[in-house]
């Protein structure tokens, strides 16, 4: 039920109102959703086409930037109605919803600069140091294994010396080259 002195409001205005507060609880849902680990709260839907056409961790037109968007329009709308023209606060409605979505893209952004690969690249093994668990064979005559930790994860990997003698149990080596992805070492 509308109270009275809403319906008696200009479309304009009521406009405004809708769009912000259909906007807000949305936004609000998406948050919550956010928060309980649903990834995005974005809705899926069945269009399916090719709009990434350059390597970005966002795509402009979601349901989320959409209403990103409505949220800054609609209360720019409801705050400035009536204080300017009504062309005037459309546009200014416009450009406070789109600067709401690039707001958006700049925290998104930021909050991506914060991740961290730490998947396993035998290139990361290169001049690191590493236990020997069993014995490596001189001049690449068998392979033998080697423990180390990189990046906080410990491995178990294959590797060969081109040393004359054998490298025992427990000694520690160093890393020197990596030949399809098995490891080259040598005797510290």
């Amino acid at each position: 039920m509308i109270p009275e002195t809403f319906s008696a409001l200009p479309v304009l205005q009521q406009s405004f109102w809708y769009l912000a507060a259909f906007a807000s609880l949305i936004f609000i849902f998406q948050t919550i959703l956010t928060l309980l680990g649903t990834h995005s709260g974005d809705l899926s839907t069945d269009f399916d086409a090719d709009t990434n056409h350059f390597d970005a961790p966002f795509v402009l037109f979601t349901f989320r930037n959409l209403i990103n968007f409505l949220l800054g329009f609609g209360w720019t709308g409801v705050a400035f109605y009536g204080k300017y023209s009504d062309t005037l606060v459309v546009i200014f409605a416009a450009v406070v919803g789109i600067i709401f979505v690039a707001m958006f893209f700049f925290i998104i952004k930021q909050m991506l600069k914060l991740q961290e690969d730490n998947s396993f690249k035998i290139e990361n093994t290169l001049g690191k140091t590493a236990q020997v668990y069993m014995n490596i064979p001189p001049h690449k005559n068998g392979i033998g294994k080697i423990q180390m930790s990189i990046k906080g994860s410990f491995h178990e990997l294959e590797a060969v010396t081109e040393e004359s003698e054998t490298i025992f149990a427990s000694e520690m080596v160093k890393v020197v080259k990596v030949e399809n992805q098995i490891l080259i070492v040598e005797k510290i």
